[in-house]
């Protein structure tokens, strides 16, 4: 072969490989447009959930593990019932933590669904050293009448009683406490001693020697500085709600809106906390999770019966074996477990008598 030839072979090899990588840079670029990149999660909202002191001990921890296993983010803001409720209702807050159920005729909690979340116990509380050690419904009923003001009348000694409360209006254990000894949330009675909120009660009880107020035993359970006084001669722990025989139990709920800015996250947040994870929280928290007793939504005539007994007053009338007190938020407690059940159609009814007995109490009064 002459040199001639070879120069046009080695030519014609040369030329097809520098079609051949130009061919493949060209391909290169269509590759990468057709490899498509995983979509981005959508981010989520963060959730504004006001709370009263009490109902945010327990929400805390459930919060953190939320956020912790990446399902949302909740921002807590702890201050007081009303304020918790109010900024629902005008949507600066997407829910509420509430010690309390709905009060029926308030036009500011109307519309507003309370979910319940865990039955919980109010439990009066004094100094460490104060030697008593229960306390009987009669006696806390005519404590807050100012009928007793001596702690001689609770076999105590010869030494005033300081009475604490807390001082914003409808505050949740206050609410549910008066609910249970008066059959309305907002009786007024005579608390000569008001505090923002109940951890600033427990820590006056702490250092009064002479003080007793009402606060929950998950806040106070664990505090050293005070004594859990026993009702009825029953100590409040889970298992004493639970059975319904600590007669001082309530529900602690989460209350929100169909209408909430942020409404599908909130209803995440609400499903996340009937979960065996949150189950666990709450039960560190000495609150029974709401579906763990359920059996107590039966018993409720019975409970109200069994304080009426021990307060020696005629019982709520009623024309059904579910008592007056608190019907809405029983409704949406049953719609929650029994969606289907008779007790939550009659629900609405219930709310409609507890308005008219209310009406006609302070048409009673002003005569």
């Amino acid at each position: 072969m002459t040199n001639c030839n070879i120069a046009r072979v080695y030519g014609l090899i040369l030329g097809v490989c520098a079609c051949a990588l130009a061919f493949a840079a060209e391909s290169e670029p269509a590759k990468a447009k057709a490899v498509k990149k995983p979509a981005a999660a959508e981010p989520t909202e963060t959730i504004v959930l006001r709370s009263d002191h009490s109902t945010a001990h327990v929400l805390q921890d459930l919060i953190k593990q939320y956020q912790a296993s990446k399902l949302g983010k909740v921002e807590l803001q702890p201050f007081s019932t009303i304020s918790a409720l109010d900024a629902v209702h005008a949507g600066t807050a997407d829910a509420a933590g509430s010690a309390r159920p709905a009060m029926p005729d308030r036009a500011e909690e109307q519309g507003t669904n309370f979910l319940p979340l865990a039955w919980y116990a109010m439990v009066p509380i004094v100094a460490a050293e104060n030697p008593v050690s229960d306390i009987s419904l009669k006696q806390l009923h005519d404590l807050y009448l100012g009928r007793l003001t001596n702690w001689k009348d609770l076999g105590g000694a010869d030494a005033p009683l300081n009475l604490d409360g807390v001082a914003p209006p409808l505050d949740g254990v206050e609410y549910s406490t008066r609910l249970l000894l008066f059959h309305f949330g907002d009786q007024e009675v005579a608390i000569p001693r008001l505090y923002v909120n109940v951890d600033k009660l427990e820590e006056d009880i702490e250092l009064n020697a002479h003080g007793l107020g009402l606060s929950t035993l998950s806040n106070a359970a664990h505090n050293t500085k005070v004594k859990i006084l026993s009702v009825e001669g029953v100590r409040a722990t889970a298992a004493t709600i639970a059975d319904g025989s600590y007669p001082l139990y309530g529900v602690m709920y989460v209350a929100t809106r169909d209408d909430a800015a942020h409404h599908a996250d909130v209803a995440k947040f609400i499903e996340f906390t009937g979960s065996d994870a949150a189950k666990t929280i709450l039960r560190k928290h000495d609150v029974v999770p709401y579906t763990d007793a359920t059996a107590l939504i039966e018993k409720q005539a019975e409970h109200t019966a069994f304080i009426d007994a021990h307060l020696r007053v005629a019982p709520v009338p009623t024309s059904s074996e579910t008592p007056v007190s608190a019907p809405n938020a029983t409704a949406q407690a049953l719609q929650r477990v029994a969606p289907t059940s008779e007790r939550t159609l009659e629900a609405k009814d219930r709310a409609e008598r507890a308005k008219a007995e209310k009406a006609a109490k302070t048409a009673d009064a002003g005569h």
